[in-house]
């Protein structure tokens, strides 16, 4: 999305006037580049709906609407959108070109915890279909990898191969979220297809990119990506359409509880810093 200067701004410039004015502020430009990333996207389905309205006559009714709309994609999507939105919102009231955020009135709804989980049978499946198929190696090993790690989804679609030391059988990775450092070993099926995919990918960094070149370069997924394509797997062999990509960690630490690893083994390995934000899992499992 373009940028522009603080200068731009007047009496006549619009909602994405002002994001485009704060996508060039410090505030953005300190932002890790992967929440500037979900920034610009997020913000650029904001200005799809309340882009074009003037920032003089912006009311709680349009941010009302506004919300409706991304209502449509989702509670969490609608979640994000909107909390992002008054980022930006906040950002023209410092600078007074805004009156006020109109968009800190709307109440939210509440996202229902997500319970789904994936059989072995399914992971099983899933898998089997997408490494019948080069052009799916790639998306079988970020599910795979998910799973076995019991990590999620995002950092394995970024995984680099200087974090898997395949002579020993073994993963080390700094979580993105939390800072986590997670050690683990490599289950002997997933270290099979990682032989096989470092043969065909270990000249560059990512451990399961495109498995064509974009403008000359191997890419990592973006996290835009990944869950049409499992879609389009899922729906390939018969799979429920509930079922989604990021489920494999739930799923992953689940397993563990019920099969009675200790707590603080299962916190090594998933990167919880506390009994407490284990609780869903035990819950989840109590019977």
């Amino acid at each position: 999305m373009e940028r522009k200067s603080i200068a731009t701004l007047n009496g006549k410039s619009t909602v994405e006037d002002l994001v485009k004015v704060y996508m060039g502020s410090p505030q953005y430009l300190t932002l890790r580049s992967k929440s500037q990333r979900n920034y610009e996207y997020n913000l650029s389905r904001a200005c799809n709906t309340i882009g074009h309205i003037k920032l003089k006559s912006l009311c709680v009714s349009d941010c009302k609407n506004a919300y409706q709309e991304w209502l449509r994609s989702g509670i969490r999507t609608a979640n994000i959108i909107s909390t992002i939105t008054s980022v930006v919102l906040n950002f023209g009231e410092e600078l007074e070109v805004l009156p006020k955020n109109p968009m800190r009135l709307i109440s939210k709804m509440k996202e229902k915890p997500r319970k789904v989980m994936w059989t072995q049978d399914q992971v099983r499946v899933f898998l089997d279909h997408a490494y019948a198929d080069f052009k799916w190696r790639s998306i079988g090993l970020i599910v795979h990898m998910a799973y076995e790690f019991a990590q999620r989804v995002g950092d394995m679609r970024l995984l680099e191969w200087s974090n898997v030391n395949l002579e020993e059988g073994t993963l080390h990775l700094v979580q993105s979220k939390k800072r986590a450092e997670v050690s683990m070993p490599i289950e002997q099926n997933l270290l099979k297809m990682l032989h096989k995919q470092e043969k065909d990918f270990g000249f560059q960094k990512y451990v399961a990119p495109h498995v064509q070149p974009k403008n000359g370069a191997y890419k990592a997924y973006t996290e835009n990506e990944v869950s049409p394509l499992v879609n389009t797997i899922k729906s390939a062999c018969g799979l429920p359409m509930e079922l989604q990509a990021m489920d494999m960690r739930r799923t992953a630490i689940t397993e563990m509880v019920e099969a009675g690893v200790d707590t603080t083994q299962i916190m090594s390995v998933s990167g919880h810093n506390s009994p407490n934000s284990m609780s869903p899992y035990l819950k989840h499992t109590y019977a």
